[in-house]
C-alpha cells in the first residue's frame, strides 16, 4: 500500500494538482492580505475625514460660544482641555482625565478603540485650549473582522474545489493517454500489426497516438527485417557448414577413394565463404551500433586507385582481356573519416561491379559541388528501378539463379550503404552511360 501511496503521489495528475493548489493558495493569501491591509487603510481614512470634519465644526462652535457648547455631544469624544492639562468642558462620552492632545492617536477606553484628532481653539473670554475630537473604530475593525473571517473560510473553500477540479480534469485529460499505454502494454509479438487508437480531438494526446503508431510501424519494419537477417544469415552459415560436413562425412566413410587435395580445396574455399560472410556481418552490426571508428582526413583516390589495383590483380592483370578495369578518371578528393570502412565502401563497389560487368568496369572520382563524388559503372545487365533501394538490403541477390560463388552473400552493398550513411553521405543506383549500372557515393569534402 506505501508503495501504491508513493507511486500516487509521483503521477502527473498528482503532481500537476498538488502544483496548482500550492500555487493558487500562495496567490490567494497575498491577495487576501493585501485586501485587509487596503480595506482597513481605506475604513481608517474614511473614520479620519469624518474625525477632522467633526473637529473643525466643534472648533467653530467652541471659539464661538465657548467651551461649554461640547456638553451636548454624543457618541463622540469631545474634550477642551487648558494649557495646564486640566478639562475645561467635555461631551457626555469623555469623562476626565484628560485625552490625548496629539494631532492624532489612537486611544482605547472600556475595551473601545477610538480615533483622535486635535487642535488649538482661541475661547471667547480669552486664554488658549486644545480641542480633542475622537471617532469610533468599532465598525472599522468589525468591517475588518469580518472580512478576515470571510477569507479564512472562503481561501480554504477555494483552494480545494480548485484542487478538485484540477484533478478530475487532469484524470480526464491523462485517461486516453493510460488507455494508450494499456493498449501498448497488450502489444506482443503474436499481434505485429496492432495499433493505439488516435482520438479525434486533434490535440497534444492524437498527435502523440500518431506518433507512437509510426514508431510501433517501424520498429514492426525493424523486427521483421532483423527476423528476415536472422534467417536468411543462418541459411548463409548453414550452407558452407553443410558442404564442409557432407564431403568430410563421404571422406570418412570411403577413405580409399578419397582424394585429398579435393577435399583440401572444398574446405578452403567453404571456409572463405564462412569467414567472408561473418566478417561481413560483425561489420553490420559494428555500424548498427554506431561504430565509426576514428574519423580523419582520408585521400579517396588513393583508396580507390588500390581498389583498382586489387580488382585488376584478381583478374590476372587482364591477360586474358574478358573484363578490363579503369581507373583513369579518379582525381584528387579528401574527406573526414574511418579509412578502414572508406576502403570497405570502395572495395566492395568495385568487387560488384566486375562480378556483373560484361567486359567494363570503370571508376572515377572528383570533387563536385562541397562534395567528392565517387562513381562506378559496368556494362553489364544493369539494374531495374524497382529493385535499386531493395538491392543494399542484407543477404539480398537479384539475381537468384545465379551461384553462390558469383553472386556474393548479399552483404556488400548493405556495408556499403550503412558506411556512407554513418559518414553522413549517400549512394544511389542509376544507369550507366556503359550500359549497365552506376553506383554513385558522395561524401561531404573534409581535412
Amino acid at each position: 500500500m506505501a508503495d501504491g501511496g508513493r507511486r500516487r503521489f509521483r503521477s502527473v495528475r498528482a503532481r500537476t494538482t498538488l502544483g496548482a493548489v500550492v500555487v493558487v493558495l500562495a496567490a490567494l493569501l497575498v491577495g487576501a492580505a493585501a485586501f485587509v491591509v487596503v480595506l482597513r487603510l481605506v475604513l481608517l481614512d474614511g473614520v479620519r475625514t469624518t474625525a477632522e470634519s467633526g473637529l473643525e465644526q466643534a472648533s467653530a462652535r467652541v471659539e464661538a460660544d465657548g467651551a461649554a457648547v461640547v456638553s451636548g455631544y454624543e457618541d463622540v469624544l469631545v474634550q477642551v482641555v487648558g494649557d495646564d492639562g486640566s478639562v475645561l468642558a467635555h461631551g457626555d462620552d469623555a469623562d476626565p482625565p484628560a485625552l490625548p492632545t496629539a494631532d492624532e492617536s489612537r486611544w482605547t477606553h472600556d475595551g473601545e478603540r477610538w480615533l483622535l484628532v486635535a487642535d488649538d481653539v482661541d475661547l471667547p473670554g480669552g486664554g488658549d485650549a486644545t480641542l480633542v475630537y475622537g471617532v469610533s473604530l468599532d465598525q472599522t475593525d468589525a468591517a475588518v473582522g469580518a472580512a478576515v473571517a470571510l477569507l479564512a473560510v472562503g481561501v480554504p473553500v477555494l483552494v480545494l474545489v480548485m484542487g478538485a477540479v484540477t484533478w478530475v480534469v487532469t484524470g480526464r485529460s491523462l485517461r486516453p493517454v493510460e488507455r494508450m499505454r494499456t493498449e501498448v502494454e497488450t502489444i506482443r509479438a503474436a499481434r505485429p500489426d496492432a495499433r493505439v487508437a488516435v482520438p479525434d480531438t486533434g490535440d497534444e494526446i492524437a498527435r502523440l497516438a500518431t506518433t507512437m503508431n509510426t514508431m510501433l510501424d517501424r520498429l514492426d519494419r525493424s523486427a521483421a527485417g532483423q527476423r528476415r537477417f536472422v534467417s536468411d544469415a543462418s541459411h548463409e552459415l548453414r550452407s558452407p557448414i553443410a558442404t564442409i560436413r557432407q564431403h568430410a562425412e563421404v571422406a570418412a566413410a570411403h577413405p580409399d577413394r578419397a582424394d585429398v587435395v579435393e577435399l583440401s580445396e572444398v574446405v578452403r574455399s567453404e571456409a572463405l565463404r564462412l569467414q567472408d560472410l561473418v566478417t561481413g556481418l560483425l561489420e553490420l552490426s559494428r555500424l548498427d551500433e554506431g561504430d565509426v571508428g576514428v574519423r580523419r582526413p582520408v585521400d579517396l583516390d588513393d583508396l580507390a586507385l588500390d581498389a583498382v589495383a586489387r580488382a585488376r590483380g584478381r583478374l590476372g592483370g587482364n591477360a586474358d582481356g574478358s573484363i578490363r578495369v579503369e581507373g583513369s578518371g579518379i582525381g584528387p578528393a579528401r574527406v573526414l573519416g574511418d579509412e578502414r570502412l572508406l576502403a570497405a565502401v570502395v572495395r566492395n563497389l568495385v568487387d560488384n561491379a566486375v562480378r556483373h560487368a560484361e567486359g567494363r568496369v570503370v571508376v572515377a572520382l572528383a570533387e563536385q559541388d562541397g562534395r567528392a563524388v565517387l562513381t562506378v559503372d559496368d556494362d553489364g545487365a544493369g539494374i531495374a528501378p524497382a529493385d535499386r533501394d531493395r538491392v543494399f538490403e542484407r543477404l539480398v541477390r537479384l539475381d537468384e539463379a545465379r551461384s553462390r560463388d558469383a553472386g556474393g552473400a548479399g552483404l556488400g552493398l548493405a556495408i556499403v550503404q550503412d558506411a556512407v550513411r554513418a559518414h553522413g553521405g549517400d549512394v544511389v543506383v542509376t544507369d550507366s552511360p556503359l550500359g549497365g549500372a552506376r553506383f554513385a557515393v558522395r561524401i561531404a569534402l573534409g581535412g
